[in-house]
């Protein structure tokens, strides 16, 4: 006899997703955009969590309502957390701490991993929104520093992607997006020839990855490679021809 257990109104939606409060387009891969995931997700809105305040201030004063955010979804059942900014770093352990369910907020986590895969030789490379603001902070946040592991930032500050997502701008060029991503993508191979692995700081790079992929011959990393990983964890499934 298998017994089934309840206590929520909503089932099988396993990852819980914190959404900064935007109006510029989610396109398919993108984290705000459902058609992203051949599983079921749920997002939760954090009101006033403008780019702007998120990325360029990076205000404390947000963290409160994004463990209310946080424990809501917990409350609903969800087995994981993400965000849908990796600048959200910076409350990752106070996030943690705030939930029994793991948190992930940024691809900056997968910094440390990919230094111990990579030979010593090989530089691991980071694409961020916004240079300027990508600071300590963010790294130790996600539980490393760049005197523990030396990494290449590279920002799209000033360009049409910066301005149209830290602006918050309700449409945008997609070729141009991607065409500015790939650009400054092979500008640091063209520079730093012995780039390992790209990191996409950015949620919003995601749809352009297997673009940027193709472009620089290298592996690139991003926030849906780890919230794949996180979910295969959840939900694993039996190999053909096992038998218990």
């Amino acid at each position: 006899m298998t017994l089934a257990h309840g206590g929520y109104n909503l089932y099988g939606r396993s990852i819980g997703i914190l959404m900064l409060q935007t109006r510029f387009p989610r396109i398919p891969g993108d984290l705000g955009n459902a058609t992203s995931f051949p599983f079921p997700v749920v997002h939760r809105v954090v009101e006033s969590a403008t780019p702007a305040r998120v990325v360029t201030g990076g205000d404390a004063n947000l963290l409160q309502p994004f463990i209310r955010a946080a424990r809501e979804l917990e409350q609903e059942g969800v087995l994981a957390l993400t965000t849908n900014c990796g600048f959200l770093a910076m409350f990752q352990s106070e996030l943690a701490a705030a939930v029994r369910v793991p948190v992930f907020t940024s691809s900056l986590l997968l910094v440390p991993m990919l230094r111990r895969m990579l030979s010593p030789t090989r530089e691991i490379g980071i694409l961020t929104v916004e240079a300027a603001s990508l600071t300590d902070r963010h790294f130790r946040g996600a539980g490393w520093s760049r005197e523990e592991i030396p990494v290449i930032i590279e920002g799209m500050d000033g360009r049409y992607f910066n301005q149209r997502l830290i602006g918050d701008q309700a449409d945008f060029e997609i070729e141009q997006m991607e065409a500015d991503l790939v650009d400054v993508a092979c500008g640091m191979v063209e520079r730093h020839p012995e780039l390992g692995a790209l990191v996409l700081e950015c949620i919003n790079m995601v749809p352009y990855a297997h673009a940027i992929q193709q472009a620089i011959g290298r592996p690139v990393w991003d926030i849906m490679v780890l919230l794949n990983a996180v979910q295969d964890s959840l939900h694993r499934r039996p190999y053909p021809g096992y038998m218990r």
